[in-house]
């Protein structure tokens, strides 16, 4: 099944708690502190497989988790860490995240990654706070919450050849042709629903991908017959077969279907008006009068057009249609060239409001007369590493906050003794010193 947009949440795993633990051995009374650290969590790795090209695979679920690392253990034995979580996406995969619609990641290179969550690191056990000012540490941290993303992915088919025309025209047929691709074939409208790439090999060393692009019709580019999903396939591509029923069997004029599809495409997206177009007058087979293929060859060689009379049933004038592309396309910027250029015209000024442009340390908001709750950046990182459960926790959180100004930010914001206090859910009151 092909299918080229979805959308998904991806979670990484969490990591593993550090324990509170002590050495205990036969005759050694008093062991000195051995809780080992909890496990990193697994990322949520997107990795670029080129035997792809759908996003099929992922489209029956709607959430994706990698493994949580585990928790530490006594004799400062590290918890395992969880095993990443790698899906296969096909090249051309672009990631967005879906709520703020920011591109993340333009994936085109076999084998190329990207990490879509990064899993929570382990926390750290008991061991590994012991120093000569506190020989017994009782406490630990716990791991942190691995990262959790809402995405949409979306394929552009990465192809040198797009083949484009209205339906029945005969483009399923050329591909077939002149490649292994193997759409459906039949003679009604829309036999092709789905893209399909093939690869067209046209001496003994070269070769070029060609996309089948299913039929367009007149208001492709505002979405009429799935247009808009079918024309954002022909955007990395280097050139254009403009495929034309020059036999007019559906009742057509050949120029006319030309003038609507060109306009199609610049409507859709001016660039893809822009690339160059080589014509394949199709059908040549089901014409009785030559001079009404000549007649019709002669206008668009006129107007600068390179055009190819062919049958793609009976093969006659393929080969030459197949060698003059592969010339074209040696003359042309490579697929590398033309994805980075269309990476920088996709790369949107993202504007940051300077209030948001870096989160704070210590945040202290006033929620109501004489409360306070204490938010940012080390706090979150702070709260999640912290076991509320156990005072000694607790206290060191409360040290590490200290010892990063909490109390003199507090004294700045005008506190007064018997105000309350929040920070995560540990509620207490203010008291000067």
């Amino acid at each position: 099944m092909f299918v080229d947009e979805i959308e998904i949440e991806v979670k990484a795993g969490d990591g593993g708690n550090g324990i509170v633990s002590f050495h205990r051995e036969k005759y050694i009374d008093k062991g000195g502190p051995d809780g080992g650290d909890g496990g990193d969590g697994g990322d949520v790795v997107f990795k670029v497989d080129e035997s792809l090209n759908t996003l099929g695979d992922l489209s029956y679920r709607s959430r994706f988790e990698a493994e949580d690392g585990e928790n530490g253990g006594s004799q400062k034995k590290t918890g395992a860490s969880g095993k990443d979580l790698v899906l296969n996406i096909p090249p051309g995969t672009i990631v967005y995240d879906a709520e703020s619609g920011e591109m993340l990641a333009d994936l085109t290179e076999q084998n190329q990654t990207f990490v879509a969550a990064k899993g929570g690191k382990g926390g750290r056990g008991n061991a590994r706070f012991k120093k000569s000012t506190r020989r017994t540490p009782r406490f630990s941290e716990e791991g942190e919450p691995g990262e959790y993303h809402r995405l949409k992915l979306e394929v552009k088919l990465l192809a040198d050849v797009g083949l484009v025309g209205f339906p029945n025209v005969g483009k399923s047929t050329l591909i077939s042709v002149v490649s292994a691709a193997e759409p459906e074939v039949a003679s009604y409208h829309f036999t092709t629903i789905n893209p399909s790439l093939g690869v067209v090999e046209f001496s003994e060393f070269n070769s070029f991908v060609m996309a089948d692009i299913p039929g367009l019709i007149e208001g492709a580019h505002r979405g009429v017959g799935l247009g808009d999903e079918f024309l954002k396939h022909l955007e990395r591509t280097r050139l254009l077969v403009h495929v034309i029923d020059v036999s007019g069997s559906e009742g057509r004029e050949p120029l006319e279907d030309f003038e609507i599809i060109n306009n199609e495409l610049a409507n859709y997206e001016q660039d893809l008006s822009r690339l160059p177009q080589i014509i394949a007058l199709n059908k040549i087979d089901l014409v009785s009068e030559n001079h009404k293929i000549e007649m019709v060859k002669k206008e668009l060689v006129d107007r600068g057009y390179e055009v190819f009379p062919i049958s793609a049933v009976t093969h006659q004038g393929v080969q030459e249609l197949v060698n003059k592309i592969g010339e074209k396309l040696a003359e042309l910027p490579d697929r590398s060239q033309v994805l980075s250029s269309s990476k920088k015209e996709d790369q949107q000024e993202v504007v940051i409001s300077p209030d948001f442009e870096k989160e704070e340390d210590i945040i202290i908001k006033k929620t109501a007369p004489h409360e306070y709750r204490i938010t940012g950046k080390l706090v979150e990182e702070m709260i999640e590493k912290t076991t509320f459960g156990n005072d000694a926790a607790v206290q060191r959180m409360m040290r590490v906050l200290k010892s990063n100004g909490l109390y003199d930010k507090m004294e700045e914001k005008g506190l007064q003794e018997g105000d309350s206090v929040n920070i995560g859910p540990l509620e207490f009151d203010y008291i000067e010193d």
